[in-house]
């Protein structure tokens, strides 16, 4: 599984709705041993040190962390199996998810995020209408 998007799930994601709060949902695999450069940190470690700076970021940018929890069991369904937490975080709009992502601050915390990260899926959801 990947850990970054590809040019096309970008695009997609800009094509949803605009101008509206986005929730991602976060399903997160770590390493059992992280990398370069958390070497002696278990990937959830240093993981966290990437989680901490980014909710920080995110939240100096109008964005919300709504909901973190540990993988229980799978109930329903095949291939989640392996995915130890999951995250729902708020942003005030699609546009603001790919300037925060891409935002260089960003991108130098995220070398704890690929030391410590083996696998995500990351699914854009909206608000259904009431």
């Amino acid at each position: 599984m990947a850990i970054y998007p590809t040019p096309e799930q970008i695009e997609t994601l800009l094509a949803g709705p605009a101008g509206q709060p986005v929730v991602m949902l976060n399903l997160l695999r770590f390493k059992p041993r992280a990398d370069a450069p958390d070497e002696g940190l278990s990937g959830e470690e240093a993981y966290r040190r990437y989680a901490e700076a980014m909710r920080a970021f995110v939240e100096s940018k109008g964005g919300r962390f709504l909901w973190i929890g540990r993988v229980d069991a799978q109930v329903i369904g095949t291939s989640g199996e392996g995915f130890h937490m999951i995250g729902l975080v708020e942003y005030p709009s699609r546009q603001a998810f790919v300037a925060i992502a891409t935002d260089p601050h960003v991108q130098a915390i995220g070398v704890h995020r690929a030391a410590g990260l083996e696998s995500q899926w990351l699914i854009a959801v909206t608000a259904e209408p009431h």
